[in-house]
């Protein structure tokens, strides 16, 4: 089964907690603070796998964790990192945020990787806290949240040539005559469903990979069909094979066909519509009238497409022409990367810790609250003096108390941070 769209979440380790320790020695008076750091939690990694092809294991999988850091022990002991977690994924897949759907990383080539969430950084040691005036701390860093998100897995084939056109122009004949490729043929509509790829070797040239599209039709731009489905799976080729039915045996006229297509590539990205393109008028075994082929040619001239080739795929008649054509074209072309416009990037935001100051209606208190304030709280033991001084020293240095008084606080009014309160005093 070919899969090229998948949802998976992630989430990457907590940072160990710093630890709360003090060293007993023999004849060392009052010891000393030796908690050591925890340890940082492991990130989740994508990487690139050429041997992958399809992202088929992320429907039976989709959620991804990484290891948590070990919290810190005694003796300055720090805690063990998480390991982090490596997600394999097929070359060529493109790495959005699903809820801004904002590109990540395009992981294009064998070995590319990207940390798709980072793991939380390991919370300090009470050891990390101590000061000339403060030698026994009583309280130690919680270890940092680790990041989590639902990512969007999108595959777009790596392919130097597509093969485009309406269904059951003989697209898939072609290719399983000049690669070792066994797609679907059938005479009816729309006998591929997915991509095929094929490795075309040319003599004198270098080898080629060439994917058949499945078939676009008019309003593929829009949804209609399978074409927005696989359009995107042409946007790293860097030219394009129009196969058209030149025999018109099943009543299609190959000009119109052109121009719909086209048109389709158009709408859904202006780049492809501007990409080189070959034209290969197929089924000429069974045309009755090679003057339909010669006007078609005038045509597409007209139109300024002046590569076209008369073919049968079935009886393999101008294909050696068409392919090496295809090759000589190719190595004028450069190999580049997919373009990304900056609007589309996605930027990851500086974790901060927030908080938000408001008078509570019922009672008056001054409620400060946020992810600042409760991780305060865990690091700290208010019922500590020492604790508690370093935990006035953090409000004050945060600019709490400053933005207290400019909202009007007055001495002996409560301060309520989640479930500890305190009077205010000047």
């Amino acid at each position: 089964m070919f899969v090229d769209m998948a949802k998976i979440f992630v989430k990457s380790g907590k940072g160990g907690d710093g630890a709360i320790s003090f060293r007993r020695e023999k004849y060392v008076a009052l010891g000393g603070p030796d908690g050591g750091d925890g340890g940082r939690g492991g990130d989740v990694i994508l990487i690139a796998e050429s041997q992958l092809t399809t992202l088929l294991d992320f429907t039976y999988k989709r959620k991804y964790v990484a290891e948590p850091g070990d919290n810190g022990s005694n003796s300055k002991c720090y805690g063990k990192d998480g390991k982090n977690l490596y997600i394999k994924v097929p070359v060529g897949t493109i790495v959005r945020d699903f809820d801004t759907k904002k590109i990540m990383a395009d992981l294009a080539h064998e070995g590319d990787s990207y940390v798709v969430a980072k793991g939380g950084k390991g919370g300090k040691g009470n050891a990390k806290f101590a000061t000339p005036t403060r030698q026994a701390p009583r309280f130690a860093e919680p270890g940092m949240p680790g990041e989590d998100r639902f990512v969007q897995l999108e595959l777009k084939l790596l392919a130097d040539v597509g093969l485009i056109g309406f269904p059951n122009v003989g697209k898939s004949t072609l290719l399983s005559m000049v690669s070792k490729a066994k797609p679907k043929i059938a005479n009816y509509h729309f006998t591929t469903l997915k991509p095929n790829l094929g490795v075309v070797s040319v003599p004198e040239a270098p080898a080629f990979v060439m994917a058949d599209i499945p078939g676009i039709i008019e309003g593929a731009a829009e949804g209609t069909g399978l074409g927005l489905q696989f359009l995107r799976h042409i946007e790293r080729t860097r030219l394009l094979i129009h196969v058209v039915d030149i025999s018109g045996v099943e009543g299609r006229n190959a000009l119109e066909d052109f121009k719909k297509i086209n048109e389709e590539l158009k709408k859904y990205s202006v780049k492809l519509w501007d990409r080189p393109q070959i034209v290969a008028a197929n089924k000429s075994d069974m045309l009755y009238d090679d003057e339909v082929y010669n006007e078609f040619k005038s045509e597409l001239k007209k139109m300024g497409f002046d590569k076209v080739f008369k073919i049968s795929a079935a009886t393999k008649e101008g294909v050696d022409e068409l392919m090496k054509e295809s090759a000589r074209i190719l190595s004028t072309i450069p190999v580049k990367e997919l373009y990304i416009p900056e609007e589309e990037l996605f930027k990851a935001e500086e974790k901060r810790f927030t908080y938000t100051i408001r008078v509570d209606e019922n009672d008056g208190a001054y409620v400060v609250e946020g992810s600042f304030i409760d991780r305060l709280l865990t690091a700290v033991n208010v019922k500590d003096p020492d604790s508690l001084r370093y935990f006035h020293k953090v409000l004050k240095n945060k600019g709490i108390f400053a933005e207290l008084k400019e909202m009007g606080i007055n001495d002996g009014e409560i301060v309520r941070l989640n479930d500890f309160e305190f009077e205010f005093l000047d």
